[in-house]
């Protein structure tokens, strides 16, 4: 199976293709056929297929921020107030905020990490944006805007 793999991808990819092919078989040893040999095989095309997309995935994912302008920033407002202000928020808040502006889920996505729905997860994003607003203002920052109707509708499709 190594040999296989190492036709396919390179060597470390094809050391991680080699074990993920065996834990597979390990788990579903039960549906193993008199001829192991050709299923081996074809759960490694499978585990193949899947490190191809999710390579692919992460070029698109390089390429899309590479071509994102950075975000306009106000020089009044630093790393370390955003951190403060961040910090001084619920937790529920700072989890809506950071999965959509850290981990760019969409609010739907985020809905389905904390198990809401989408259209009440755009509420509490809404919500602990303006929070976070505040927060900075207070600290001594510019006031980030809010999204308003974009958030919701985002949530809608």
């Amino acid at each position: 199976m190594h040999t296989f793999a190492l036709r396919r991808v390179d060597p470390e990819a094809a050391q991680d293709v080699t074990a993920e092919t065996f834990s597979i078989a390990w788990r579903r040893r039960g549906e193993m056929p008199a001829e192991a040999l050709p299923w081996l095989y074809s759960i490694a095309r499978g585990v193949l297929a899947n490190e191809r997309r999710a390579a692919s995935r992460r070029l698109a994912l390089a390429a899309r921020v590479l071509a994102e302008p950075n975000a306009p920033v106000d020089p009044a407002v630093g790393d370390h107030e955003i951190l403060e202000a961040l910090a001084a928020l619920r937790e529920s808040d700072r989890e809506a905020v950071l999965l959509c502006a850290w981990e760019g889920l969409t609010s739907k996505e985020a809905a389905s990490v904390v198990g809401c729905s989408a259209a009440t997860f755009a509420v509490r994003l809404h919500r602990a944006r303006r929070r976070l607003s505040r927060l900075l203002n207070e600290i001594g920052g510019e006031a980030i805007p809010v999204p308003t109707n974009d958030t919701v509708s985002e949530a809608s499709t």
